[in-house]
This record gives structure tokens, sequence and C-alpha cells, in this order.
């Protein structure tokens, strides 16, 4: 039972006399242990629910839209406690964490409730049959780390003896029809090369199902004593893995009509190729995982350029980034100061003091870089940040700063722009909103 902390007014349990501090018990004569539970059976437009109120069972016969919310509140968005990752995987940023920090970001999720929900990607490791069995009647379309299909391999990178049995879940949920994401963080020496290919071949049998793959880097921080050796891609390596990539995005476009597998926008930049084309990426549907990112940042900011105005002043704002996207957004920027002269704009890369000089995505930027390394420089009238430096919906670094406090450290004030090309050619003119 799940104790019901509010009722929406004029909801349909609110209508029913459904009250705060009621226990869910039922829906439909189905158990509701969770959200996807209550989400799930109560999407019928007659609705037969029972509760627990002060020792009495009392049931309500509810009719409402299809799909329309019952208007029942819980003290948590799951209902109950999120779950964790059951592996201590040798790439696991969480791990490579300094002391000290907040709470938060030590969390390690591994809830395949939230991969539905939120897009988040689990390993599989802490779902037994009745959990599958759930999602396939469920119908959830979830995002799998797989990282590798080699049973004793993925046992290793996870250091968990299960990860390997688990894979058994990829083959049961796409038999049942469900659409799967999958994520490989490829470390160089331990599942690239040959185990990439025997990888992509596995899930290449797995397909159409396997709606998605995207290959993304090994990030590694200067906090890893005592953790697996591991190092970055070199050049000829992140070249390697495109190649790699290439090879079966070849077979599977041709097979299946589309390239399904994509490695992520830093193998191109680590091994110094150019950019694929929009065509290349199909409907970016890894864009969260930093694959295609910076083309339809570019694609974005020269159509957001043919439509804008010139400004009607001078115009003279900062942006700081992280090392992987400078170059590029050091190239649209050019393309908006050659087109109008009273606009001045001056990029600076950080380097990434706080976590190591090998993170070089801007997202992991902390205040206390930017502070130190932006300290006398000129900054125009605004400094512009991407909010993927900040918490979710807050104005707070990864080092617990505000976004207050780095205004007042620089005497500077800034302005958050979302990731795409039209917000930042806004942030840079000036443009509100």
């Amino acid at each position: 039972m799940v104790e019901i902390t509010g009722v929406t007014k004029r909801s349909p349990a609110w209508k029913a006399n459904i009250k705060k501090h009621d226990k869910l018990i039922s829906i439909n004569g189905f158990e509701i242990e969770d959200v996807l539970d209550y989400m799930f059976y109560s999407a019928e437009n007659k609705v037969i629910v029972k509760v627990l109120r002060n020792d009495e069972n009392l049931t309500f016969d509810i009719s409402k839209s299809e799909y329309d919310d019952l208007g029942l509140e819980f003290e948590s968005f799951l209902m109950d406690k999120k779950r964790t990752c059951h592996n201590k995987c040798v790439f696991c940023f969480i791990d490579q964490m300094p002391p000290n920090m907040r709470e938060t970001l030590y969390f390690k999720d591994d809830d395949a409730r939230l991969s539905f929900l939120q897009g988040n990607y689990v390993t599989l490791t802490n779902l037994n049959q009745k959990d599958i069995d759930r999602i396939i009647k469920m119908k959830l379309n979830i995002n799998v780390s797989v990282h590798t299909t080699n049973p004793e391999l993925r046992c290793k990178m996870m250091n968990n003896r299960f990860a390997g049995e688990k894979l058994k879940y990829l083959k049961q949920m796409t038999n049942a029809g469900l659409k799967l994401n999958c994520q490989l963080v490829l470390c160089p020496n331990l599942n690239d090369g040959e185990e990439l290919e025997r990888t992509l071949s596995d899930l290449g049998e797995l397909m159409p199902n396997i709606s998605s793959i995207a290959g993304v880097p090994v990030g590694l921080s200067k906090f890893r004593d005592g953790l697996y050796p591991l190092e970055s891609f070199t050049k000829e390596g992140a070249g390697k893995v495109i190649d790699t990539m290439k090879k079966y995005q070849d077979i599977f476009l041709e097979k299946y009509g589309s390239r399904t597998v994509f490695p992520s926008d830093e193998f191109f930049l680590t091994a110094e190729r150019e950019l694929p084309t929009a065509e290349y990426y199909e409907d970016y549907p890894q864009f969260e995982n930093g694959v295609g990112m910076l083309r339809s940042l570019i694609d974005e900011f020269d159509d957001a350029l043919e439509l804008a105005d010139e400004p009607n002043e001078l115009r003279k704002v900062s942006i700081a980034t992280g090392y992987a996207p400078y170059t590029t957004i050091q190239s649209l920027v050019n393309k908006a100061t050659s087109r109008w002269n009273n606009l001045k704009c001056n990029i600076y890369p950080i380097r990434n003091d706080f976590f190591g000089e090998k993170i070089i995505v801007t997202g992991l930027i902390t205040a206390q870089d930017l502070i130190k390394q932006l300290t006398g420089k000129d900054l125009g009238d605004e400094l512009l940040l991407s909010k993927s430096m900040l918490k979710s919906n807050e104005d707070i670094f990864l080092d617990d700063i505000t976004v207050e406090e780095v205004e007042k450290a620089l005497n500077i004030k800034v302005r958050k722009i979302d990731n795409d090309g039209f917000a930042l050619l806004d942030g840079i003119l000036g443009i509100e909103i």
C-alpha cells in the first residue's frame, strides 16, 4: 500500500471523495506498488479504486477519460525509493568524484522506471525475471547500458558476476516487440576493437527492435587512485572506433534502412575528423549522449543567423566553454562577428583543473575554474554560460557555487543559455525571449 499525500482539486479522485492520507491498495484489482503500476492500471476510462481509510477498506467506481490522471498525489514521484546501481563499473564517473561534494552527486541510479519515464540508461543487473515480465506486459521501451555483449567481459567491466547473464533480457524484450536504445561506454583495450565488432554484430541480430546504439568514450578524471587502469582514446584509437561503426552503419542501413549505431561527437573531435552532416544523424536518436550535438548546433546557428537582424548598438560579450566544443563555437562566433562590425565576442576555453585536464566537456566545468581562469579577462557586458554547467532547474554549479556568486566574483552579468544554435545567437545578440 502507498499513502496518498494529496488529491488534486476537481480531479476524478477528488470528485469520488478519495482523501489525503488514504492508503492506495489496488486499481482494477491490481496491487499498486509504484508509479508504473499506478499509470498503467489507471489508464482505463473506468477504474475501481480500493483504499484503506482508518482501518476500513473503501471501494470507489470512477469514470474518466481514457489516460486522464486520477489526480492522486504521493510523497515521491516514483511512489517509493529509487533503485540504486549494484555495479562498480571500471569506468564509472561517480567513483572518480572528489570527496565532500553534495550527496546527490554520489547517487548511482539504475532504475528501469526512470529509464521509461525520463530516458535514463540502466544496466539490467538489478532486475529479475518478474521485473522484465512487467516491462514487457506494460510495453515499456527503455534505454540500456550494454557496453559489451561478451558475458565474461561485461562481468569484468561492471564488477558484477551477474552482469553477463542479464544480457538474456535484451533478447526477451526485443522478441516481445519493445524498442530499446543502447549505450556503449568504450574503453581503450577493453571493449573496443574486436570486442566492439562482436557487440555490434550481436546487437544487429536483435534488430530492428534495437532502435539506436551510441558509442561514447570513457571519461577519466584525476581522481582515479586505486581504480582500474584506463587510458583515454588517442587520435588513432578514436578513428578506429569511427571506422568500425561505419562498417556496421553500412550493414544496418542496407538491411534495416537506418544506420542505428553512432559514435559521439567526442570521437570525431579526438580523431580530428570533420563532423558528419545532419543526414548522417537521421533523427538524432542519441542526442542526449552527445551524438550530433555539435552538428545540430552548427545548423541551428546558421539558420538563426539568416533570420537575425543586426544589433542596434555595440554589443560586447564573452563565452566560456569546454575544450571539446571550443573550435566549433569559435567558428560560429566568427560568422556572426564578420557579418556585423558592431558585435564583439571573446571565447574562453576553460581548462578543467577541478576534475583534471582529460575532462573537456562543457557540462563538467565548475564555478571555481571559471572564476580562476576568467578573472582579469575582457568579458564585455555579459558572460554566456551553457545551462549544462548547472544543476537541473537550479542556478548552482557542480561545486555548489551559485551563478550569483560567480557574477560577484567576476563583476559580470551571467546569461544562461540552452544548448541550441538559436539560443546561442540570441545570447550573443542580447535578445530576450
